[in-house]
């Protein structure tokens, strides 16, 4: 899926991050924990700060854009987790995308953009609900915890 890539937001763009997180379809996975989340641009600055500027090797954030759509349709990140002392990855498809090969195309280029970043391993803690677990154990994520709210899946990379 060669129209697929990893973009780097502009602060201009940040009102995709504000559709993603604002649309119900999108954030149905969250509804144990309310759904959707507001994000005004009065949060923009300090956000971009952390994701974009200020990262430090522990942190990545992307949009999927689609090349072809000239569409984002995306977002995909890992952030170094102290807790657990590894990384944490993510990946969020917009409803209308989904089902269409898009998020296995975005865990494989989040996995390779973290492998060249030295990046050894990654986790996810998934809703107990939510089908992606199977995208993640499909492409290679191992399950090593679960419980009533999430399931944790891990990769070596």
């Amino acid at each position: 899926m060669e129209e697929i890539v990893l973009k780097s937001p502009t602060f201009e763009e940040l009102w995709f991050i504000e559709k993603l997180l604002s649309d119900p379809e999108t954030m149905s996975y969250n509804h144990a924990y309310g759904g959707t989340i507001n994000f005004p641009k009065e949060q923009w600055e300090e956000w971009y700060a952390y994701w974009m500027e200020n990262v430090q090797g522990k942190r990545f954030y992307r949009y999927l854009y689609n090349k072809k759509l000239e569409e984002y349709i995306g977002e995909v990140y890992y952030r170094y987790d102290e807790e657990t002392d590894t990384y944490c990855c993510g990946i969020l498809i917009l409803d209308k995308w989904r089902n269409r090969g898009y998020g296995t195309e975005g865990i494989k280029l989040l996995c390779r953009s973290a492998k060249e970043n030295g990046i050894k391993e990654f986790y996810d803690n998934i809703a107990i609900d939510n089908p992606s677990v199977n995208l993640f154990k499909k492409l290679g994520f191992i399950e090593k915890f679960r419980n009533e709210e999430y399931v944790r899946v891990y990769k070596k990379l």
